[in-house]
């Protein structure tokens, strides 16, 4: 008999033992994926009870709600809406019941929903007192005259646009398109969710896509701009000559380089450093990339940031690339010119020129100004920050910037980017034209600074589909000089 309850009672023990475990996992390690599983309807409708924080542009008075919660008096009481629609969709995001969050929804979320550690004491006070939580507004450093310009600039376009402010790294303009309407996306009807889900999803264009940070492109011409800094770092000067071929021959290979056009880029004798970034000379950036080696490149290239991802305040932010590893000479001489394996995101190519027009140094990027709670309190600040890659936030030396600066006002007062001057102000630049492969439309650059001696605003924009006769000058100059002219002007 007195075995039995023993085994009866071991049994009970296991069984307890099981249903403590069990809990525990249901309770802490389970509680974030059932809490936020759209089949929990009570977790659900709580989350929906809450009035999540605005995402806000502008200033003051001119400041404006670019995502809001609307009260519907529903079961799921608050719905998220997005009043500029597609304009800001790869800013802000979506929040969706069903596919969860995107962007700054994702990234700042602890803070939109009013539960970040930092307004802790504040929930405690909110919980004793029997009040409702309530979203924190999260302040953007994006200027809308200047993301309405890239946006009209890009359409019918695939591309992105990046502005920066090179003396804070503020975000001033995030644009990739073709865009999105976030609104369906948002609804409260399942139906309609699924629908937008499954149409952005087939749409060949891929308009969720955020070309801007996520997407790589082969830069062609303007990675010239790490090579000339790279040059001048070495110790050769803007005036330094070079041979002037119209192809050059390389090493180790029966493959050569040849200019745009096919021609030489001066004389046919000697070209300078300064005039071959003037006329975009293949052959001397090329020759430059030999006598640098790869090494020297891919040195340069991360000081600027290239093989590191930027702390960027979206999600999932890509790192440009410059591969080092076995690159033999032809393999210098291809990437100098922003060729072979070389790519960019619009977002580090606007950091390059915001690095030269900082005097050298790199600033890292930031999307959001402060979060401040409904009483005005400023929860959360965000500073410029020095980005130091292996110690240093110093690319180059403040004398190299200014040599770099000089050779790309020539770009666009003479040279290849004169769809880029903006009337009154001295513009700095570089173009690109970049071969994506056989049969595919060349990608497309412009990126620079104005005005060039007080850099108020640094831009990059890539073109992939504007046709095989395209060149950075005639496409993605014009669309930089419209968004520098809306920067300016509000500046």
């Amino acid at each position: 008999m007195n075995v039995r309850i023993r085994r009866v009672a071991l049994g009970l023990v296991v069984l307890f033992g099981a249903l403590f475990v069990n809990l525990n996992i249901i309770q802490v390690w389970q509680a974030d994926s059932l809490r936020e599983d759209p089949r929990n309807a009570r977790g659900l409708i709580a989350e929906y009870e809450l009035a999540r924080g605005s995402i806000v542009v502008g200033e003051r008075a001119d400041s404006e709600a670019i995502a809001r919660s609307d009260d519907t008096g529903g079961r799921l009481r608050y719905q998220r809406s997005y009043p500029e629609g597609s304009r800001y969709a790869h800013v802000t995001g979506f929040y969706s019941y069903i596919y969860g969050r995107s962007e700054i929804e994702q990234s700042f979320n602890d803070f939109l929903t009013g539960s970040s550690p930092e307004v802790f004491a504040r929930n405690i006070a909110d919980l004793l007192a029997g009040r409702q939580r309530v979203g924190d507004t999260v302040q953007l450093t994006i200027d809308p005259a200047v993301q309405a310009a890239a946006e009209a600039a890009l359409e019918g376009h695939t591309g992105a646009l990046v502005a920066l402010d090179p003396q804070s790294g503020a975000v001033l303009g995030l644009y990739s398109s073709p865009s999105y309407d976030p609104n369906p996306l948002a609804s409260h009807d399942g139906d309609t969710v699924r629908a937008a889900w499954e149409e952005l999803a087939e749409d060949p264009r891929n308009p969720a896509l955020n070309r801007a940070t996520r997407e790589t492109y082969p830069p062609g011409s303007v990675f010239k701009l790490i090579t000339a800094a790279a040059a001048l770092e070495s110790g050769v000067r803007p005036e330094t000559t070079y041979p002037d071929p119209a192809r050059l021959e390389l090493p180790l290979t029966t493959a050569s380089i040849g200019n745009f056009g096919g021609g030489v880029c001066a004389d046919g004798d000697e070209v300078s450093l300064a005039d071959a970034m003037e006329v975009s000379c293949n052959t001397t950036f090329a020759q430059i990339g030999l006598d640098l080696g790869g090494d020297r490149l891919v040195t340069q290239a991360e000081r600027f940031g290239v093989n590191h991802a930027p702390d960027f305040q979206l999600p999932d932010v890509a790192a440009s690339r410059f591969p080092g590893e076995d690159l033999d000479e032809p393999g210098a001489a291809q990437s100098a010119i922003g060729q072979r394996d070389v790519a960019m995101t619009p977002l580090q190519m606007a950091m390059i020129s915001a690095t030269i027009g900082n005097d050298g140094e790199v600033l890292e990027p930031h999307l959001v100004r402060h979060v401040q709670d409904t009483a005005g309190r400023i929860v959360q600040q965000y500073s410029p920050e020095r980005w130091r890659i292996d110690g240093s936030a110093q690319a180059v030396s403040p004398d190299t910037a200014r040599a770099l600066r000089d050779m790309m006002v020539q770009v666009v007062d003479s040279g290849t980017g004169t769809a880029a001057q903006v009337d009154g102000t001295e513009v700095a630049g570089k173009t690109g034209t970049a071969q994506t492969g056989e049969g595919r439309s060349p990608a497309v650059w412009f990126t620079g600074f104005a005005p060039a001696q007080d850099p108020q605003v640094a831009v990059a924009v890539v073109v992939a589909d504007a046709g095989d006769d395209a060149t950075g000058g005639g496409v993605a100059a014009p669309i930089a000089r419209q968004v520098v002219e809306a920067a300016l002007g509000d500046r």
